[in-house]
């Protein structure tokens, strides 16, 4: 039975990363684009299908989440910025940002202040503010699909994966070094933005905060919006802004933040 059990351990890992980019893609659409910046509106069934994918992978809450993210972009990388690593350094946020999240989503003044338009509603009170029953629940799904033992080893490499790998590069790495388009203090990551739903293109969303799309140079790829007009097309999402194109380096210089979403 060891042996069987060792033989599918292999699965693990690709569910795992499977899982993580699912948290990462639900967060960049619902809660960063959709709730945060009203750069998309989701239908009901888009905005409750979001929610319970985040619900079962990430336990997060919506108004937190919204809350914690407006206050970066309004104290961005200065006193007050929950998890600047020009602050706090870059290895205390790539390894701790669930610690500096978790202590700003339990500040109330935040909350009122951040998220008074995110209030809620009988799904949040009946279901979604039990963020540990929900992480309990997508578990168990895992276990009764995968077996206990790779359902579990799952879980926990897609814990690992998002809270101390993926979150941390957009919030520590993202305000550190790469490459910039804009004269702000976020970077691009063109090879990150693969694996973060676009939101490694940091740099360009810090200058257009309600574009919808975070690409806006050739080979730059933003995954997330894939998936936001696959949903348009059926009518689950209505893109409220036009994306932000530049031209290519050279053409016309260093971008200096023109759009024609503006």
């Amino acid at each position: 039975m060891e042996h069987t059990v060792l033989q599918h351990m292999w699965i693990a890992p690709l569910v795992a990363l499977a899982l993580a980019q699912v948290a990462v893609v639900a967060t960049s659409v619902y809660l960063h684009r959709g709730l945060a910046h009203h750069a998309l509106r989701l239908h009901p069934a888009a905005d409750a299908g979001c929610r319970a994918l985040l619900w079962l992978t990430t336990g997060q809450s919506r108004r937190e989440w919204v809350a914690v993210h407006r206050k970066h972009h309004a104290f961005t990388d200065r006193e007050g910025d929950p998890h600047s690593p020009r602050l706090f350094g870059f290895w205390h946020i790539q390894l701790w940002n669930v610690y500096y999240y978790a202590r700003e989503a339990r500040n109330p003044d935040t909350i009122r202040t951040f998220a008074p338009d995110i209030a809620e509603d009988w799904l949040d009170r009946a279901v979604f503010s039990r963020g540990l029953s929900g992480l309990a629940i997508g578990i168990a799904l895992l276990c009764l699909v995968f077996g206990v033992w790779v359902g579990l080893a799952a879980g926990l490499v897609h814990a690992v994966l998002y809270v101390f790998v993926l979150a941390p590069l957009i919030n520590g790495l993202g305000h550190w070094r790469g490459a910039q388009n804009f004269g702000n203090t976020a970077y691009n990551s063109r090879a990150l933005a693969w694996v973060t739903g676009g939101e490694s293109l940091h740099n360009n969303h810090h200058a257009h905060p309600r574009a919808p799309k975070f690409s806006m140079r050739r080979f730059e790829f933003d995954p997330s919006w894939v998936v936001i007009r696959c949903l348009a097309a059926v009518g689950l999402v209505e893109i409220l802004g036009a994306p932000v194109r530049l031209a290519p380096p050279g053409v016309e210089g260093r971008a200096r933040g023109e759009s024609n979403d503006e």
